[in-house]
């Protein structure tokens, strides 16, 4: 086959076209890299007019523009805007509206270029939308996310939610938040704030009373302006004339028991007008202006028992099932334990020295306090097989094991088990109190990764640590440090950041709020007032007088100008508050140190 020669001259002519196309393919990268680092550059310092020259620049001589760069310019654009949260209507400046007006035509150009929008061009969008006006449009564009298959976030809803609680249009706010769930996204403080807001302002109670609920299982504590807002409402004409006058006590209790504690959910209880004022509450969780007892907030029934089940799952797939199932019918058999303890974590619990091992007389010692603690009745210890063979060589040892064993306060886990997944399961499924200071960190990411989890924890695991041999058992707290609703339809709310002097929760400012109510005056009469319990004094006949010539500075009534959640815990005030109360006797049903 004759060999091909190519002309030099056609050769020279493709290294010129070659060499041609490098360069400019290295001058195109490079304007592209300039470009990008000028943008970023504007995005840092929020330079907007800068951002919008490089733009008009990118336009004039056909650069071909992505979506990074479409987005950072809208993102800049919308980031000149009022805060889309702020209570103030919006009052575009000349900056506000130059950056409306880029931010459509820059949003146009981006469709016409065939760039798919994301979640971020969507937000920024609606919030320019939000700015105009066009509250409709912005709500419509998160809804065309599903178009682009895109998945919605939190801050995609928010212009077209904030912008419609300001203009007060309830029912289109609760549209949003419909829209918003069935995405699977659930409103958080600022959110759920504006509605409660709205509904507020709109005079719908039920409303009201479902965003309280949906407050108080979002957050531990509200802020400044949430707490003004519940404030608003309880100081309201509706909100004195709404509410069950007559209600099931029981089926109220019941309810309460099932939830948890700390509320019942069944809607607003009495009628009248309320107390509402600022209060702190005691170490054992009475509310120092009502006397109300704050409840130690448990998950839910439904909560517990798919908790358990989670469990049991993944013990039995890690576990033997026939022997896992074996404990589990066991334990069907003696259901009445009060306290589980984590047998391996007490009995190696500071034993990392040179002749350290395991200590049952600790262990022993964790047991007779849960004893004593009970009214004699014993605790279950979880140990591993293979732990007791070896302790049970030691006659004397034996001698405790089978004691524990002939009261059913022992069960030991088979040969190549773990023993953690069966001190969990028990102390879940009894509901009961876990000794243990093991953070049990492996289990919630393997459960289900639910804050519920943390709650659960809060309520039953129980701390300890040795004095002198001694153990010193750290029992679940008295209270939860979470809004509560009482059975009697009082509510008691922390507000976040509101500390006296001293740094402990007992100083905490929370909202005491409770229905008025007949009491009796120290002439014998009547009046439809209730005196919070930091303004009642004791008489030198040790009876209780009530000083209603300070109401005016405490109470919220309707046509009175007073605002109780502005007084301040101070000055001749504060020993009426921070005085000695009387102690409520035990429950002769429980004892209080230790309950399910």
């Amino acid at each position: 086959m004759p060999l091909r020669f190519q002309n030099p001259a056609m050769e020279v002519a493709n290294q010129t076209d070659n060499s041609t196309l490098k360069k400019n393919k290295k001058r195109k990268q490079s304007l592209e890299s300039q470009f990008r680092f000028q943008l970023d550059t504007c995005s840092k310092n929020k330079d907007l007019s800068g951002a919008l020259s490089l733009y008009q620049k990118a336009i004039s001589e056909n650069f071909h523009l992505n979506a990074y760069h479409f987005n950072t310019l809208l993102y800049l654009c919308s980031n000149c805007l009022s805060d889309p949260s702020s209570s103030l209507e919006p009052m575009p400046d000349s900056s506000e509206a130059s950056a409306l007006e880029y931010g459509f035509r820059i949003f146009d150009h981006m469709l016409a270029s065939n760039i798919n929008p994301t979640e971020a061009t969507i937000t920024a969008v609606a919030r320019l939308a939000a700015a105009r006006g066009d509250y409709d449009y912005a709500f419509e564009l998160v809804k065309t996310m599903e178009k682009y298959k895109i998945s919605p976030r939190l801050r995609s809803y928010d212009p077209a939610l904030f912008a419609y609680c300001q203009r007060s249009d309830a029912e289109k706010a609760y549209s949003v938040e419909e829209h918003m769930i069935s995405m699977g996204i659930n409103p958080e403080q600022p959110e759920l704030a504006a509605l409660l807001k709205v509904s507020v302002e709109a005079g719908k109670e039920e409303k009201v009373y479902s965003y309280l609920h949906k407050l108080r299982s979002c957050v531990r504590f509200v802020n400044a302006s949430t707490a003004e807002i519940i404030k608003r409402w309880f100081s309201s004409t509706l909100a004195s004339e709404v509410g069950a006058v007559n209600w099931d006590v029981g089926r109220v209790k019941e309810v309460t028991s099932k939830n948890g504690g700390g509320w019942h959910g069944q809607g607003w209880l009495g009628k009248g007008n309320w107390v509402v004022c600022r209060s702190n509450i005691g170490s054992e969780g009475c509310c120092r202006s009502c006397s109300g007892q704050l409840a130690c907030v448990d998950i839910d029934q439904s909560e517990t028992e798919k908790f358990a089940e989670s469990v049991a799952s993944l013990a039995m797939e890690r576990e033997t099932k026939s022997n896992f199932r074996g404990f589990q019918e066991w334990l069907e058999k003696h259901a009445t334990y009060e306290a589980i303890v984590d047998g391996a974590n007490v009995g190696l619990y500071q034993q990392n020295f040179a002749d350290g091992g395991f200590s049952l007389p600790q262990l022993d010692a964790v047991v007779k306090d849960l004893y004593e603690r009970s009214q004699q009745k014993w605790p279950l210890v979880i140990l591993h097989n293979k732990r007791y063979r070896v302790l049970a060589e030691n006659p004397l040892n034996k001698k405790l094991l089978d004691e524990w064993k002939a009261h059913d306060a022992l069960y030991t886990t088979p040969h190549g088990s773990n023993d953690d997944w069966y001190w969990l399961y028990a102390a879940v499924k009894l509901k009961c109190l876990l000794v243990t200071n093991d953070e049990m960190r492996d289990h919630i990411f393997e459960l289900l990764g639910s804050n519920f989890f943390l709650k659960w924890k809060e309520r039953h695991q129980v701390r300890y640590t040795f004095v002198k041999c001694n153990p010193r058992l750290q029992m679940p707290p008295s209270y939860s440090l979470v809004m509560q609703e009482s059975e009697e339809g009082s509510w008691h709310v922390p507000i976040e950041g509101e500390k006296g002097e001293c740094s402990d929760e007992s100083s905490r400012t929370w909202l005491c709020i409770t229905r008025f109510r007949s009491c009796e005056c120290s002439d014998g009469g009547l009046t439809n007032s209730v005196v919070p319990k930091i303004y009642q004094t004791q008489d030198s006949n040790d009876q209780q007088n009530f000083k209603l010539c300070e109401l005016k500075n405490i109470i919220t009534v309707n046509g009175l100008q007073s605002d109780p959640t502005q007084f301040q815990l101070s000055d001749n005030k504060m020993t009426a508050i921070t005085g000695k109360r009387k102690e409520r006797s035990p429950s002769p049903e429980k004892n209080p140190n230790l309950t399910r």
